[in-house]
């Protein structure tokens, strides 16, 4: 619950602060007669998004009625969701701070096309976090004894997401979104490693992958899975007691380099020379 929790709020304050950047704009510009617009953009972003989830989990117990295929799909769908999670904390981290004036050139040039182009752009704007969002979630969660508990922690992360949003539009509060967005996304590696892992161990499952009887250690006098901190280990970053070999390679080969990659001081650019400076 508390993993998919943090990719509701993150993905949600992500799409919010779209939202807002948008609203603001059009409230700035005396253009509320749009607003409509971006509100049908956001709730036709939402229905995809569900309905992307939903095929998701038609495809594997519907669709899917072989073992080995449902195991491949989950497979696919977890490392998939890995590769969505590793671009998205990059690309925030790269173009948080000119995302807003990119929305509003990009706000006004709808604008200047027309109204189906501004609803169309606050589609695009929210459709990409949901989709992200549903993918994450689904692969997060497998395996786990789903009952309903996961689903509420997203809704719950998503409507903090949205609170945090509305406080920063509407009223003085200040969020320092830099360290928000770092420290929740050290956290979204170590959820990704382990999805990561569990997408190993289904191809382990699917005998695409070898060594799945070649056990790495046995934990569970110290890891029981009745005990709250192995239930919190698990449900978050899917340590687990008795992980394959594989699996404990995979989860170390994804989270050591991209955590380094990620808390890697960002250089910036030099500024440009005066001309004084240049004579």
């Amino acid at each position: 619950m508390l993993a998919t929790y943090l990719i509701g709020l993150r993905e949600g304050l992500e799409a919010t602060l779209v939202v807002s950047i948008l609203i603001a704009f059009l409230v700035k510009s005396e253009r509320t007669d749009k607003l409509k617009l971006v509100w049908i953009g956001v709730a036709a972003a939402v229905a995809v998004s569900v309905l992307f989830g939903w095929l998701l989990n038609y495809t594997e117990t519907t669709l899917l009625q072989d073992f080995k295929q449902q195991e491949l799909f989950e497979a696919i769908t977890s490392i998939a969701a890995v590769c969505f999670v590793t671009w998205m904390i990059f690309w925030m981290r790269r173009a948080a701070r000119g995302i807003a004036g990119e929305l509003r050139n990009k706000l006004q040039d709808a604008l200047a096309v027309g109204s189906l182009a501004v609803g169309f752009m606050a589609f695009l704007a929210v459709v990409r976090e949901g989709l992200e969002t549903s993918l994450i979630f689904y692969a997060a969660v497998r395996g786990a004894n789903l009952d309903g508990g996961p689903l509420f922690a997203l809704l719950g992360g998503v409507a903090t997401a949205i609170a945090i949003g509305y406080l920063m539009y509407a009223t003085a509060v200040r969020i320092n979104l830099t360290v928000f967005f770092k420290w929740t996304g050290v956290l979204l590696i170590l959820v990704a490693a382990g999805i990561f892992k569990y997408g190993v161990h289904s191809l382990q499952e699917a005998t695409i992958l070898p060594g799945g009887n070649e056990i790495a250690y046995h934990a569970a006098s110290w890891l029981d899975p009745s005990t709250w901190y192995a239930t919190l280990l698990a449900g978050m970053f899917n340590i687990t007691a008795e992980p394959t070999v594989l699996e404990v390679v995979a989860w170390f080969a994804y989270a050591v380099p991209v955590l380094v990659l990620f808390l890697w001081p960002v250089r910036k650019p030099a500024p440009a020379p005066t001309p004084a400076a240049q004579s």
